[in-house]
């Protein structure tokens, strides 16, 4: 039986040279402020803004190629859509469990919203 809970894409993460002036561009040409930072504030390692975007700093990023990292997807109940996708031949990465990839290479993290 398919997975039958609600799911729906949390944020996509980019790999950004310059972080702070895209924390900028996020929050002043789109409204997009930070909800989160991991690292310093004058140096943060990446942030997830309020609208879905997580920039993570790498600068020798060179792209486009390659400046996509994961889709993060939320779900209502996480361990009933684990069971589902691993029967799919999902790979599982060294984050965790709810860290896939795709056979074609794209890297899923899978969540669960902790008010559910």
């Amino acid at each position: 039986m398919a997975y039958s809970k609600t799911s729906y894409l949390e944020h996509t993460a980019v790999r950004v040279k310059d972080i702070q002036w895209h924390i900028r561009f996020f929050a002043e040409a789109l409204g997009m402020p930070v909800r989160r930072m991991q690292g310093d504030e004058d140096n943060p390692e990446q942030v997830w803004t309020v609208g879905g975007v997580q920039l993570v700093a790498d600068e020798t990023f060179d792209g486009p190629e390659g400046r996509m990292v994961h889709l993060g997807i939320m779900t209502d109940d996480l361990d009933a859509a684990l069971e589902e996708v691993y029967k799919w031949g999902v790979t599982e990465m060294p984050q965790g469990r709810n860290w896939f990839t795709l056979p074609d290479g794209l890297a899923i993290e899978l969540m669960q919203d902790p008010e559910k």
